[in-house]
């Protein structure tokens, strides 16, 4: 696996790999409808940088990179993934997640802030869970889960200073 900065002309492979978690519409907090350009843009657009782990030449998944807020609270980073559904099982999203915890650190932030993990997506909460995270608070009913209705989205966090 190379996780590698995302160029303009890997638009194609994102989508390739947000489309689905967009139309299923049980992580994302993007319109289900969205067009491939909204999608990628709501995915890029105002990032630090955005990542592309790549299997066999093909991208598998991605992250993105940004603080969490402006002025004198950047040194907190946040971070989104997604992970195809051909790659799910691999070991896609522990690689990205521990990249990003890197990258995070070489760029100077001190924590790394998820503002809004779906509390019913069970398997990404309990490896943020595995991975150093810990939940600081469930929003109630925060997100419209198109099977199981309202439910709640985390704030997780960790302490990257070591």
């Amino acid at each position: 696996m190379q996780i590698r900065l995302m160029n303009d002309a890997d638009r194609p492979a994102l989508w390739s790999v947000i489309e689905e978690a967009v139309r299923r519409g049980e992580t994302l907090a993007v319109p289900m409808d969205a067009s491939s350009d909204e999608a990628i843009d709501w995915w890029t657009s105002g990032k630090e940088a955005v990542f592309l782990a790549e299997i066999d030449g093909q991208v598998a998944g991605s992250y993105y990179l940004k603080p969490n807020q402006a002025g004198n609270a950047s040194h907190i980073a946040n971070a989104g993934y997604v992970v195809g559904e051909s790659g799910r099982g691999r070991g896609i999203a522990t690689a990205l997640c521990t990249h990003s915890l890197a990258e995070a650190r070489r760029r100077g932030y001190l924590a790394m802030q998820f503002n809004f993990v779906v509390e019913t997506n069970e398997v990404a909460v309990r490896l943020w869970r595995k991975l150093g995270f810990e939940i600081l608070a469930t929003i109630p009913r925060a997100f419209r889960h198109p099977a199981r209705g309202m439910v709640g989205a985390h704030v997780m966090w960790q302490s990257l200073e070591r």
